[in-house]
């Protein structure tokens, strides 16, 4: 498996598993549960690397200005292509997020 270096600006998306009784038009892999009441499924979140930190976590900045910490490692989190980049420009965080704290 090939070691993804992130850096300060990195637009990334990482892959969150929910699970509600109605999934949003953004849900894929959706699946009812046992009883049929809830689904599971994911939906991809759009977010900008603001720090590396030393032991490997990563600080990243949701368009609303939160912050969330995530291992480097996390095979949920990916960085963004071009055609990502692209097509979902709107969804990414600005990158004016990287000085605000």
């Amino acid at each position: 498996m090939q070691s993804v270096e992130y850096k300060p600006g990195d637009l990334v998306i990482y892959t969150v598993s929910k699970q509600s009784p109605h999934p949003g038009p953004r849900a894929r892999s959706i699946h009812p549960s046992e009883g049929g009441e809830d689904y599971a499924y994911v939906v991809d979140k759009f977010w900008i690397v603001v720090e590396l930190l030393a032991d490997g976590q990563l600080i990243l900045a949701t368009r609303k200005g939160k912050r969330r910490s995530v291992a480097a490692t996390d095979p949920l989190l990916r960085k963004a292509g071009w055609w990502q980049r692209l097509r979902h420009r709107r969804r990414f965080p600005a990158k004016e997020q990287l000085g605000e704290q």
